[in-house]
């Protein structure tokens, strides 16, 4: 058969060996050889019987084929290419059988080795088994000849045992006096412990009752030596557990060695304590050392020496082995041990604590607290059953809260020495003549302190819930510090403070108003006003995002808060325009007390003091509007400035005044005047003030003309007082109507004073208008 082409070992049409014929063979892929020489027609079935390597292969169909497709250059090439195929196929072969020739003649080689090696060994392994089977025989001869003499040699070895320990017996009492000399006493002990059973065992006998009281008055004084040296307060820890050790192994009573233990331990820890409480200073003065120093002092010296105590004492008499019955009393004295002295030394940190009155940056008391809790935490893994660990985090607890309380306290004086400030400007340009600072800029001051200010503290304070601090993630910390210490503690607190701080501005009142500067309750109500507009959501939503306020307990929500500052703001407002109103009212009252009305001359003049009540009033307008809004007016007349009173007026002046001039008039006047009084609307003058500038301006005037309406009412005038209230009144009507929300209610209570004034004057003749316009353009 012919070589597939391809095959390994197969040249190529140009004379070359191609080895990877095989693989493309075996994959399926095609070859250009086979392809031209007809092996695989174009688009032929590879298993057909025209594919000379395929299993269906036909030589004469395949022979048919090449003699139709192929020409005869390619007959010649693809028979020249099957010849080399084929010679390469038969040197394969051949090549592959010397190669197994030579494999077949060296297994041979090898079978023939096997075969003279297997009958050395098993010649070998006859031998061996003749020898064990000599050697087996020796053995049994040898046994039973030395039968008698193991049975007597193992008597004899027995005495030689017994006579080594009573020999350690005999030797016993020189040997522990000898380690007591060498103050090798674990050693002598071990001895005593050793020999201990049998001469129990064998006290009855006088030679073993001599040596057995011998070792007790020797291990007697061992005892009281390990005593002296257990007292005495030179002696280590190791010392110390070696010697409770070893008087334990010489059973002694295990209550007095732990009291004993603890006593001796209570002695250096006071001592401890006592430099502690050496390092707070005196009573009143500044410490000597900073909260960290003194923490890392307490925590490396004091809390360390105390867990290598419990440590040592739980090893000693609570873990020991055969310790099972002193156990639970072992560990109760333990408790109460630890608790004692913790609690000295809690109250010596709380002390340290207190002591921290700087309300700046608070990094060093947090990780002072984060380092007393830490060890802490280690002491309670130590002894669970005592209290140390609850007692300590109360104490970071009560640190934190009254970290809180403090911070609270210093924004409260710091906004009250915003307010200190305040009315210093307000007061420093008065005193020295000069003009009134701008009002909105020290509101923009003020509130941008205090927002500051309480930006800073939240930054002070979330130090306490930093991620590297441990006990921050504690859910008995983090959820109630942040919500009612934060939150509700320091920023609802400082915010019903501020409300109430303004509030008390509007409790005290004297003469002119009280103490308080109008101008700052002006201030203060614009303030809290802004508070209730924006800066309470702003404050309370940044506290939410800081920390992260997750807790379920009850806390204030921002409308109660904002409804508590618009209510401060309005209390504020309410109490300026009374406080202005009875500034001006003053004035009023006092221009009408001090004069006699009855005796007056023919007003020429507007009187000063209604220049100074306009002056007054429009210095209030400027004041009012660098804070608050215009507010909304009523449609005024186009003559507003203008008007002239129906009092005024011939046919209402005739028709009021008649009953003077007439004496048989029935009607009295009086009547007239409050029949008319029915049809008008009533005037509510401390009404509440809106936030605008018209409404209080509004307010405070109605305060002032109502004022002097009841002062007007309380005097007797004559003509000439009665002209001059109608010139006061008509120059305030000239520039107050500006003022205020409805013109009309300025008419209404200057139309009023008039009236009364003439229904009190003895002599009402009222001036023309005319005069009374010159004279207030004049003035």
């Amino acid at each position: 058969m012919a070589a597939p082409l391809g095959e390994p070992g197969s040249e190529a049409p140009g004379g070359k060996r191609r080895p990877h014929g095989m693989l493309k063979l075996y994959y399926g892929l095609s070859d250009p050889a086979v392809e031209a020489c007809g092996g695989l027609a174009p688009g032929g079935d590879p298993g057909g019987p025209t594919d000379i390597n395929g299993a269906h292969f036909d030589p004469e169909m395949f022979l048919t084929k090449l003699r139709k497709e192929c020409p005869l250059a390619q007959l010649m090439d693809c028979e020249t290419d099957m010849v080399k195929q084929i010679r390469a196929l038969d040197s394969d072969m051949q090549t592959l059988v010397y190669e197994n020739y030579n494999k077949f003649i060296s297994a041979t080689d090898t079978i023939r080795k096997m075969k003279n090696d297997f009958k050395k060994m098993e010649d070998e392994m006859d031998c061996l088994a003749a020898n064990m089977a000599v050697i087996t025989d020796f053995s049994a001869r040898i046994s039973s000849t030395l039968q008698d003499q193991h049975e007597q040699i193992t008597k004899l070895s027995g005495v030689h045992t017994l006579l080594r320990k009573l020999q350690f017996l005999f030797e016993l009492p020189a040997r522990l006096t000898k380690c007591v000399e060498l103050e090798a006493y674990g050693q002598a002990v071990r001895y005593y412990s050793k020999a201990r059973s049998i001469l129990h065992q064998y006290q009855h006998m006088p030679s073993f009752q001599g040596i057995q009281d011998d070792c007790q008055k020797i291990m007697a004084d061992l005892a009281q030596k390990l005593r002296e040296k257990f007292r005495d307060g030179g002696s280590g820890a190791k010392d110390l557990a070696e010697c409770v050790e070893l008087l334990l192994q010489l059973d002694e009573p295990a209550e007095e060695l732990c009291d004993e233990f603890l006593s001796h331990a209570r002695c250096r820890l006071e001592a401890e304590l006592q430099a502690l409480e050496a390092e707070l200073g005196q009573p009143g003065g500044a410490p000597m050392t900073d909260i960290l120093e003194f923490t890392d002092r307490g925590c490396n010296i004091f809390v360390s020496n105390m867990c290598l105590v419990i440590a040592s004492y739980q090893e000693l008499f609570v873990s020991r082995e055969g310790a099972q019955g002193i156990t639970r009393m072992a560990q109760d004295k333990l408790v109460a041990f630890v608790n004692c002295l913790m609690e000295t030394y809690f109250s010596l940190v709380e002390r340290r604590i207190q002591l921290e009155k700087g309300v700046g940056d608070n990094s060093l008391l947090v990780r002072a607290l984060d380092r007393f809790h830490r060890r802490l935490q280690a002491l309670a893994k130590l002894l669970p059953a005592s209290n140390v660990a609850a007692e300590g985090t109360e104490i970071v607890v009560r640190a934190a809260k009254e970290r809180i309380h403090q911070y609270l306290l210093a924004l409260q004086s710091f906004y009250q020495d915003c307010l200190t400030d305040v009315r210093q400007s307000l007061a420093a340009p008065r005193l020295a003549g000069k003009e009134s600072p701008n009002l909105a800029e020290l509101l923009g001051t003020i509130s941008a302190s205090v927002l500051n200010q309480i930006k800073s503290v939240l930054t002070y304070v979330h130090l306490f819930t930093a991620k590297d601090i441990t006990f921050s993630n504690k859910p008995y910390f983090k959820g109630e510090f942040c919500s009612q210490g934060v939150r509700e503690g320091l920023i609802v607190g400082f915010i019903k403070s501020m409300c109430q701080t303004a509030q008390q501005f509007c409790e005290t009142t004297g003469d002119k108003g009280g103490s308080t500067p109008p101008t700052l309750l002006l201030l203060l109500s614009r303030l809290c006003l802004d508070y209730e507009t924006s800066t309470i959501s702003y404050i309370l939503t940044l506290t939410d995002e800081q920390f992260l306020v997750q807790d379920h307990s009850p806390i204030t929500p921002v409308t109660s808060l904002c409804a508590e500052a618009r209510e401060t703001a309005q209390k504020l407002l309410n109490h300026y325009v009374k406080v202005q109103g009875l500034i001006i009212s003053q004035m009023l009252r006092k221009s009408v007390e001090t004069r006699d009305w009855v005796n007056t001359i023919e007003p020429r003049n507007v009187r000063a003091v209604m220049k100074r009540v306009v002056e007054d009033t429009t210095s209030i307008d400027v004041q009012v509007g660098l804070l608050y809004e215009e507010g909304i007016r009523k449609a005024q007349s186009s003559d507003s400035s203008k008007r002239t009173f129906s009092v005024y007026s011939s046919s209402r002046q005739q028709s009021r005044y008649a009953p003077s001039y007439t004496p048989s008039a029935p009607l009295d006047t009086n009547l007239l005047s409050n029949i008319q009084k029915l049809f008008s609307e009533r005037i509510d003058i401390f009404s509440p003030v809106e936030f605008n500038k018209v409404s209080v301006l509004t307010g405070i005037i109605k305060i002032s003309l109502k004022t002097f309406l009841e002062c007007v009412r309380l005097r007797t005038f004559g003509r000439y007082g009665l002209q001059q209230i109608q010139v006061d009144c008509y120059y305030l009507q000239l520039y107050l109507w500006r003022f205020v929300c409805d013109e009309n209610l300025v008419h209404f209570l200057l139309d009023e004073i008039v009236a009364s004034t003439a229904h009190r004057c003895l002599d009402p003749v009222p001036m023309e208008q005319s005069v009374i316009e010159v004279i207030c353009e004049r003035g």
